[in-house]
């Protein structure tokens, strides 16, 4: 009854943030406010079915004014914003335009396209237009970026240049140099910079995607293959896995000597990574011969502590070899459980897509706030919220000539606004929650099959037909409220360690040496908190699938059978888990070393098939950790098949011990 309770309670809970987060977000959230940029009028640019459907780019009459400091306090540029079809592509003012319009009527036609619509009245004064910004002082050539039309700046001869000019007109009887664009800009050079790298990549992988789908696959047939060997020939398969990782790390060893003795003597060489600063093209690091040096020690460090581990810890090693025999059989006679790692993979998904989509709705659950921008600093009227539809009735145009009452940012005033980031958070507990229910609900019904295959007396005569899927029938009809309770002390901490780091980074400038001391013992505490209760909670769920009692008191009997073990617990799981991380290592290691001769071109068979890239560590890093990845959901079946077969048998030695003799040495 209890259990049932338990279960009731927790998923009522559970059902009760969720539709909170999920109404509250639905309701009031708009997610074109961050698919779209938004002009000073609110509206969207590009949405379709609206006067703005073509006009995708947002458009800023005056540049230069986003490097006032009004930019800080309001996170908004302070000049007219229009939404345009496409951005200028020349420099122009409105004075030299408005003085030419009757014999130029094509300048002036394209200029008025950059102007407040419906305006079309060269007769106006140039100081009422600029006054009323009904037209922008100025156009320059820009190109789109975030769809926002940002300064063309391009590099001639070492010297920052707009269409080959380094200076230019603001249309108020003043040359300006470029380099105010670029500070208007904000470090515009820099993430057009960032651009051409992401561009690269991009390009990367849309020519190399098959490949990397290749290597990804050989992953998958060598994490299958060795564990399907490894029924047969656990032994020598992981001696063969511990040398070849020796191995391979050796051959890291030795090729990034070659490298750094190759490099002797060649000019700049000898340069340090300090030297020659940050650097897009990250094939220069590799000219260094430091870069080669410093990864050559991190090998040789690597492979020193594998080689002690293996002297000092050989004779557990083999009873560890001879406890993954037995978790071979297991899963030789339970092969769907390989497979079950995808169900995780979909509901985790899934959960990280409420998460985003909800997110998504509660950041852009802001109404539309006006702020009055005015071109004097001693306006009493700026910055304060007003209204754009009575704006022109009130006395601020009149005390604060110019000043327009303009977008500024999407907020609001009301309770829910003010609440909005307990929602957020309230979010992400949700979040953490049923990503640790679902990874708790692979693991019992993981538990659950394994269980099934040793408590069976003939096997495989005695094991179910359907042993995995009964475990999860098992796990959703009976544990759902055990399961949930152990995802919610599990996401309580997650979210405790959340917030610590928030709170870290908000106060990271901060001068108080206490606080900072005081976080930083909060941070460790609740991490080892953490690790500790994943390692009781999976426990906790081995038990809960083999007796189905209730979580409390799954984790306190887990908790006192480890103990009277701690000696077989300390070496025995750990070293399993070690040698299954080595497996890991060879795999992506493999795969990885493939995917660098083939890539390089350094496969004589395949060399003219390889793509060529312009960064070959793109599609290289890619299949390397996707194929450990690939390895990991493979043989994470197999680590808690080991974890399940030990508790069972430290289970059977305590209440059998007299008659346990012959099962130990079945398995040891």
């Amino acid at each position: 009854l209890d259990s049932v309770t338990l279960s009731i309670n927790c998923v009522h809970l559970t059902e009760m943030l969720k539709d909170m987060c999920i109404f509250a977000a639905w309701v009031h959230g708009d997610p074109r406010k961050v698919i779209y940029p938004t002009d000073s009028y609110g509206q969207f640019c590009g949405q379709k079915d609206t006067l703005n459907e073509n006009k995708t780019i947002l458009f800023y009459f005056n540049i230069l004014k986003c490097a006032s400091p009004v930019v800080l306090i309001n996170l908004q540029c302070p000049t007219t914003q229009l939404c345009v079809s496409k951005c200028p592509d020349r420099f122009a003012t409105y004075i030299d335009v408005q003085a030419s319009y009757r014999y130029k009527p094509d300048q002036w036609n394209y200029f008025r396209q950059f102007c407040k619509p419906g305006f079309n009245n060269p007769r106006k004064s140039v100081a009422q237009v600029l006054r009323d910004e009904d037209c922008p002082s100025m156009i320059i050539p820009s190109r789109p970026f975030l769809k926002r039309c940002f300064p063309d700046f391009s590099t001639k001869n070492g010297v920052l240049t707009v269409a080959n000019q380094t200076t230019f007109k603001d249309g108020r009887g003043k040359t300006r140099n470029v380099t105010d664009l670029r500070e208007a800009a904000n470090g515009i050079n820099n993430v057009l910079d960032a651009r051409s790298v992401g561009m690269k990549i991009f390009e990367d992988y849309a020519i190399s995607w098959y490949w990397i789908l290749i290597g990804l696959f050989i992953a998958m047939i060598v994490s299958l293959l060795f564990l399907v060997l490894l029924r047969f020939t656990a032994g020598v398969l992981f001696w063969i896995f511990i040398f070849g990782v020796i191995g391979i790390i050796g051959y890291g060893i030795w090729h990034c000597y070659w490298e750094y003795d190759h490099l002797k003597g060649i000019p700049g060489s000898d340069l340090t990574v300090y030297d020659i600063g940050f650097q897009t093209d990250f094939r220069v690091y590799l000219q260094l011969r430091q870069t080669w040096l410093a990864f050559m020690i991190m090998l040789c460090v690597v492979e020193v502590i594998i080689i002690l581990m293996l002297i000092f810890l050989r004779n557990r090693i083999r009873i560890a070899i001879a406890l993954l025999k037995e978790g071979s059989r297991a899963i030789g006679y339970i092969m769907s459980t390989l497979f079950y790692p995808i169900v995780t993979f979909i509901l985790i998904a899934i959960c990280i897509s409420y998460w985003a989509v909800t997110a998504v709705f509660l950041a852009t659950s802001g109404e539309p706030v006006y702020k009055v921008m005015a071109n004097q600093t001693l306006c009493k009227y700026a910055n304060l919220t007003c209204d754009p539809e009575t704006f022109n009735t009130t006395n601020v145009t009149k005390l604060c000539p110019g000043a327009q009452c303009t977008f500024a940012f999407y907020g609001g005033e009301s309770l829910y606004h003010k609440y909005i980031f307990i929602f957020q958070l309230a979010n992400a507990f949700v979040f953490l929650w049923l990503v640790n229910f679902a990874i708790a609900l692979g693991q019992c019904t993981l538990a659950g099959a394994f269980a099934s295959y040793y408590w069976a007396s003939r096997k495989p005569a005695d094991i179910p037909l359907w042993p995995l899927f009964s475990s999860f029938g098992r796990a959703i009809r009976y544990h759902t409220g055990s399961l949930a309770f152990g995802a919610l002390i599990l996401a309580i901490v997650q979210l405790i360690r959340v917030i610590l780091e928030y709170l870290d980074h908000k106060l990271k400038g901060t001068q108080n040496s206490f606080t900072r001391f005081l976080l930083c013992c909060l941070k460790c505490c609740f991490w080892c908190l953490e690790k500790f209760l994943k390692f009781i909670n999976r426990n906790a769920y081995i038990m809960i699938a083999i007796y189905g009692k209730n979580f409390c008191t799954s984790a306190k009997e887990a908790f006192f059978l480890l103990m009277r073990n701690v000696v077989r617990v300390a070496v025995l799981d750990k070293v399993t888990d070690f040698l299954l991380f080595l497996g890991k290592i060879l795999v992506a290691g493999g795969v990885g070393v493939l995917a660098f001769f083939f890539f390089t071109q350094r496969i004589p068979v395949f060399a003219q098939e390889a793509p060529t890239l312009n960064y070959y560590w793109v599609p290289l890093l890619t299949v390397i950790i996707g194929s450990y990845l690939v390895a990991h959901g493979f043989f994470s079946v197999y680590a808690m098949c080991v974890d399940t077969l030990f508790l069972c048998f430290c289970k059977y030695y305590i209440f059998f011990r007299g008659c346990a003799y012959n099962k130990i040495h079945s398995i040891y």
